[in-house]
């Protein structure tokens, strides 16, 4: 199977949220290998599983130019280094960015979803409904959404 993108960045919000939800290695099913920066080890605060790889931002002063936290000012950094990149953000202010910028993006439910349509998960139910449990929130729109996209 030919991959959508060569790289993918996962801002420390989404890798939070997955391990709170006993669902981190949704990534590793989903996308073999996710690369991360510095700054996002440094957010995330623990030991992380070796298909992670760590990489340097080249142009370091870039990361100033986005006012954002550093985690998400490093991912998109990072992706504006490289080529055929997904970008996983949840902060809406950092997805707007990358957006701006032309950056493919995904959220930590898009990463669910997909793990659905690739029949990783027969249920998003249950993981929005753990994900409910976190102190992440979206309103019950978005909710909504993810459950009728994924057909249930």
């Amino acid at each position: 199977m030919q991959r959508e993108y060569e790289v993918i960045i996962a801002d420390t919000s989404c890798l939070i949220l997955l391990e709170k939800i006993g669902e981190l290695d949704l990534l590793k099913s989903i996308f073999g290998n996710v690369t991360i920066t510095n700054e996002i080890v440094r957010e995330f605060g623990s030991d992380l599983p070796e298909w992670f790889t760590v990489r340097s931002v080249s142009n370091s002063n870039l990361r100033h130019d986005f006012d954002l936290d550093p985690g998400e000012a490093s991912a998109i950094a990072l992706a504006l280094e490289l080529d055929s990149v997904l970008v996983i953000l949840d902060d809406y202010k950092a997805r707007k960015v990358a957006q701006r910028i032309g950056l493919a993006i995904s959220g930590t439910l898009g990463v669910v979803l997909r793990a659905k349509r690739l029949n990783m998960i027969g249920s998003v139910r249950p993981l929005l409904e753990k994900i409910q449990q976190t102190n992440f929130r979206y309103s019950q729109k978005v909710f909504d959404q993810i459950l009728f996209l994924a057909g249930e």
